[in-house]
């Protein structure tokens, strides 16, 4: 029995070390990527990066700066310059957005206090608490997200989109939404 005990402790042990060390990419997130299907777009990419999807940022201090992206100028990424999303269907600082659209949509979470680079201001970032306890970076009182269709920094592959029973949209350095029409051309910021 104490045989039985020991090969079931050990074998325990062995799957959890495994898991853990195989199951995570660079920055500590899952390394699976769960995919919403998207509307086809002449911008996305083939290849949804496993960076994108990572939901498990909360281990450091994440960050929110700015960057210049294509047609639709300076809008706020994240550390890795990954384009950052609101959902409109946010009307507060609580998401509405989890289980499968938070797959599709990860949020940005953080264990520290938020921090600002570049265009983006520190005044607009704070933290709420999301429905499965984590907590999700905001600005300007929009939690901020990142796009699994998004395979590189600057991609803006979620821009627009309708998903999930409302669109999301970049954000520029003052926490308003960047909206383009098909001209490029940026419409006024508004929410």
């Amino acid at each position: 029995m104490r045989r039985y005990r020991l090969a079931v402790v050990g074998t325990a042990a062995f799957m959890t070390i495994t898991a853990a060390s195989g199951c995570s990419d660079d920055d500590g997130g899952s390394a699976a990527s769960a995919s919403a299907s998207a509307p086809p777009s002449s911008k996305q990419s083939a290849t949804p990066s496993t960076k994108a999807s990572s939901v498990a940022q909360d281990d450091k201090r994440a960050t929110v700066k700015t960057e210049s992206v294509g047609d639709l100028g300076t809008v706020l990424v994240d550390a890795e310059g990954r384009t950052l999303y609101l959902f409109e269907s946010d009307e507060s600082t609580t998401s509405t957005c989890d289980d499968e659209c938070a797959e599709a949509w990860p949020p940005l979470l953080t264990s520290k206090e938020p921090k600002a680079e570049g265009s983006a201001k520190s005044k607009l970032l704070d933290t709420s608490e999301r429905p499965d306890g984590k907590t999700q970076v905001t600005y300007n009182d929009h939690p901020l997200y990142r796009y699994d269709g998004d395979s590189e920094p600057g991609d803006t592959n979620g821009q627009g989109l309708d998903e999930f029973g409302a669109e999301w949209f970049v954000l520029d350095a003052d926490g308003d939404k960047v909206e383009s029409d098909v001209n490029g051309e940026q419409g006024p910021p508004g929410y």
